[in-house]
């Protein structure tokens, strides 16, 4: 691990790809989450466009914003002083052209001060992740199952499964290497799958319920934290159960108010 004054790169998480040590990521949407996986030591803090279905409380992640995502990498860049920062570009900031797609990007990186963007899809992307990639922007790639284009796949499903479908993702894998992306999430892909696109491509991938093969894993921090408990998914760890904590110390606030035991002398001030 680097030094806790070292910010983490793009060049560290090649390196330690090569070293074979694994990365460690997770989302943050906000000031303080951000200051907290900071300081525990996570390498990459993902602002990720799923905050419109986990603060947002919407069913899919497409109406994102240009201007939500702004708005919640700035917070989160207030807060990380460490790991490697990137936002997801949402829904139709880059798919319409190269020249929209670059504009927007410019726009997130100069409003946010993040380190990198992320683009969801594969080959269909790559000539955009290029042009971005030429104006200086470090890019992270995103395949297997992208969440952008889950009504065209059908819902949240496992990508790669038979020979056909898995020797698309490896190409579209290597299409975003050859594009000059310096790093991938795969996504909802078999074990398998994941551990070939891995060892064909010289760039970090970082997996999301792809098994233990990647070369680091992501996970929504919400999710691990045990605080989207109505959110189940069998690739998803909780670490804790912060959601019963949160009811029960509501509750236990609900209780003292209502009985007058908050807030006491301790909690009070005298002339």
């Amino acid at each position: 691990m680097p030094a806790p004054n070292k910010r983490v790169t793009t060049l560290d998480l090649l390196a330690w790809k090569r070293e074979g040590r694994k990365i460690v990521a997770l989302t943050a949407y906000d000031a303080l989450f951000a200051r907290l996986v900071d300081e525990a030591g996570v390498d990459v803090v993902l602002v990720g466009d799923s905050v419109n279905t986990v603060l947002a409380g919407q069913p899919t992640t497409l109406s994102a914003t240009v201007e939500q995502m702004i708005y919640h990498a700035r917070m989160v860049r207030a807060g990380v002083e460490r790991a490697l920062l990137i936002v997801d570009m949402p829904f139709m900031s880059y798919q319409v052209s190269i020249e929209e797609a670059k504009r927007n990007v410019g726009r997130v990186m100069q409003a946010s001060g993040a380190h990198g963007v992320k683009l969801e899809g594969g080959a269909q992307v790559a000539e955009t992740v290029r042009a971005i990639v030429d104006i200086g922007v470090p890019v992270m790639g995103h395949v297997g199952f992208t969440p952008q284009s889950v009504h065209a796949l059908g819902g949240a499903r496992v990508q790669g499964r038979g020979a056909g479908a898995a020797d698309r993702v490896l190409a579209d894998a290597r299409a975003l290497e050859q594009a000059g992306a310096f790093s991938m999430v795969l996504e909802l892909m078999p074990n398998d799958v994941a551990a070939k696109v891995t060892e064909a491509v010289a760039i970090p991938t970082i997996g999301i319920g792809s098994g233990a093969h990647c070369d680091g894993q992501v996970l929504v921090l919400h999710d691990m934290l045990g605080l989207n408990d109505r959110f189940q998914a069998k690739f998803v760890k909780a670490y804790a159960t912060l959601a019963d904590d949160v009811r029960r110390a509501v509750e236990t606030f609900g209780t003292e108010v209502r009985n007058g035991t908050y807030p006491d002398a301790g909690h009070s001030f005298e002339q």
